[in-house]
């Protein structure tokens, strides 16, 4: 019934301690709705779509970014004369749903401890309003089989954010 133009995909699990718990749902999830989205893009003559991806598909070390990155490759081989695929990659969003500034606030708001993996962990961040502007940019600017890459700045250790929103 309806023939979208462009569609923005962004559904996914982004949370990498549990996608090393659950990798078959992690696989489930990121490849497979990936596809099934993308292959969906070409029955319906879709003229662009948009992935959002993460930066943890760059050599990825985890599950989370390994399928990830096999959504990458499935969709930028996709890119036909109907639809263009173009992907996305940035760090954390703040506030985002699993970010963990929430996490941080909620456990402080019950007086605390603040629970950080490991304190050498670093991550990159942006703002909600950032990320949206980044993949419309992207969608705008995007001509199939693209991967864009935005600068998100120094990255910041999550150990130190913690000790941030403690003061």
């Amino acid at each position: 019934k309806y023939r979208p133009q462009v569609v923005f995909h962004a559904a996914a699990y982004k949370h990498v301690p549990l996608m090393e718990e659950n990798p078959c749902e992690a696989v489930r999830v990121n490849v497979a709705g990936s596809r099934n989205v993308a292959d969906k893009c070409i029955e319906y003559d879709v003229e662009k779509m948009v992935m959002v991806s993460t930066d943890k598909a760059v050599n990825p070390t985890n599950v989370m970014g390994a399928t990830k990155r096999v959504a990458e490759i499935y969709i930028q081989n996709l890119s036909n004369a109907c639809t263009q695929f173009v992907t996305t990659r940035f760090g954390n969003v703040l506030g985002s749903n699993g970010s963990v500034i929430p996490l941080f606030r909620k456990q402080l708001e019950r007086g605390g401890p603040l629970t950080v993996t490991d304190k050498n962990i670093i991550r990159y961040f942006m703002t909600i309003p950032e990320a949206c502007s980044l993949v419309l940019e992207a969608g705008a600017m995007g001509n199939g089989g693209d991967i864009f890459v935005f600068d998100m700045g120094e990255p910041v250790k999550i150990y130190d954010l913690a000790l941030n929103m403690i003061k």
